[in-house]
């Protein structure tokens, strides 16, 4: 019987962990859905932009307020969480606070740092929620967010209130534990742990029975490993799924400069044939590539996207900077960068749903383009880059709006009046205007 407790934790601990495997893996599967891309190489300079961005924070605080209450949610969430470490350990051994005896005062100065952390991160959360929900701050407001975007954001800082609560419960009641000696917690006199926050909590339990506290005690412990489960699993379906995507989102960015854009290989083969005075147009083609399919040029759907796109899709963490910063946007056009990230992964889930039930994927009739984005918002666009400046974790909308545009002109020829007229000055003058070669200087004579 005095194993059950044990064998019910680790049951629970590789449920959690089996079932986040498991979507993570569903994931992984649908990012594999885009094409290759290779970023493999300037290792060091993408190691140290990945440090400065995802870890350091640094494009973050360029908003200072909302940028240092992130970071102390951030320190302080995954700093408190090294803690799980010594409570999984604690769960499937059935001890008690296994490393207090090993590392003595740094024991005291890791809890009471925990508990400091803890309560920064309580206080930072209410001043988020404020911000969110009263304010009126207009990237919070706007209409993609309506719903379960909303809805989620704020999932996330109840559950960081509950999980960080639960923490100084249980600490609270583990001091006063501690204080009487009680048998399993006790350790003649000596406390392990410093609690500055927690001993303060404990005042609202001092009355207590020994009884009634291990209770109290034992329940936080298992409600803050539970919810901690609850909330890895919550991820894969929420916008902080960045929690872990930031790091290799950062590192597979472009390293080049933002408003460079990716020249498309089948064009470019195009071109360097029409250039070559001894490219034969009537030569039969090479037998290795009799078989394959052309690939699209541009974007249709997501399968048209590259794996790179399609991590940024799930990585986006709607904090809508990026909205906020476009000039078409802000001058009251449809476009919204963040809109084409959480549309793209919406479509990206969609996708991914119909292989789970199938097995397979089967054209569901539906592409990325019109039926979630739409052309409006893609010509809106004015190639600007600010969304990709302003983006904290190196998400580039502008990529996937261009791919898109590719595909409308290259394979549609549904272009704008005035890209078309543009485009055709160029095919027929060698210039966007509509005069002839041998008019360009007649206004030298007038």
């Amino acid at each position: 019987m005095e194993y059950i407790p044990n064998i019910i934790f680790i049951l629970l601990l590789v449920a959690g962990i089996g079932l986040f495997a498991s979507n993570i893996k569903k994931m992984i599967r649908n990012v594999k859905l885009g094409k290759k891309v290779d970023r493999s190489d300037n290792k060091k300079e993408r190691f140290a932009q990945m440090a400065r961005i995802a870890l350091g924070q640094s494009k973050m605080v360029r908003r200072p307020v909302a940028g240092i209450l992130h970071i102390v949610v951030y320190v302080g969430f995954v700093i408190i969480n090294i803690e799980v470490l010594e409570i999984i350990i604690d769960g499937i051994t059935g001890s008690h606070r296994i490393f207090a005896p090993y590392l003595g005062g740094v024991y005291d100065v890791l809890i009471a740092v925990f508990e400091i952390l803890a309560f920064l991160v309580l206080a930072t959360v209410v001043i988020f929620w404020i911000r969110r929900n009263a304010m009126n701050i207009k990237r919070f407001t706007m209409g993609e967010l309506k719903g379960w975007p909303k809805n989620d954001a704020n999932y996330i800082l109840y559950f960081e209130v509950v999980l960080m609560s639960l923490f100084l419960i249980m600490n609270a009641t583990d001091f006063i534990l501690q204080t009487r000696d009680v048998a399993g917690y006790g350790h003649g006199g000596q406390i392990y742990g410093s609690f500055p926050i927690s001993q303060y909590v404990a005042i609202l339990f001092e009355t207590m029975s020994d009884g009634t506290l291990v209770i109290v005690e034992r329940t936080a412990w298992w409600l803050h490993i539970a919810g901690i489960l609850v909330f890895l699993n919550y991820l894969y379906w929420s916008k902080h799924l960045h929690i872990m995507l930031a790091f290799p989102n950062v590192y597979f960015a472009k390293l080049t400069p933002k408003g460079q854009l990716t020249n498309m290989e089948a064009v470019t083969k195009e071109v360097k044939m029409m250039m070559d005075p001894d490219a034969d147009p009537f030569a039969a083609p090479d037998p290795s590539e009799a078989d394959e399919v052309p690939a699209a040029l541009g974007a249709n759907d997501i399968f048209d996207l590259d794996q790179v796109q399609l991590l940024n899709a799930y990585t986006c963490t709607e904090c809508g900077r990026c909205t906020s910063e476009c000039p078409a946007n802000i001058t009251g056009k449809k476009l919204s960068p963040r809109k084409i990230m959480m549309d793209t992964r919406d479509r990206l889930e969609d996708v991914g749903a119909v292989i789970n039930k199938e097995g397979e994927w089967k054209d569901d009739g539906k592409t990325l383009l019109n039926d979630y984005i739409t052309t409006e918002e893609l010509w809106a666009c004015t190639t600007c880059n600010a969304c990709t400046e302003a983006c904290p974790i190196g998400i580039d909308p502008l990529g996937i709006i261009m791919e898109m545009r590719r595909y409308l002109v290259l394979e549609n020829s549904a272009a704008p009046t005035e890209l078309n007229g543009t485009m055709s000055n160029i095919e027929n003058n060698g210039a966007p205007w509509p005069y002839n070669q041998m008019d360009r200087l007649n206004w030298v004579k007038e």
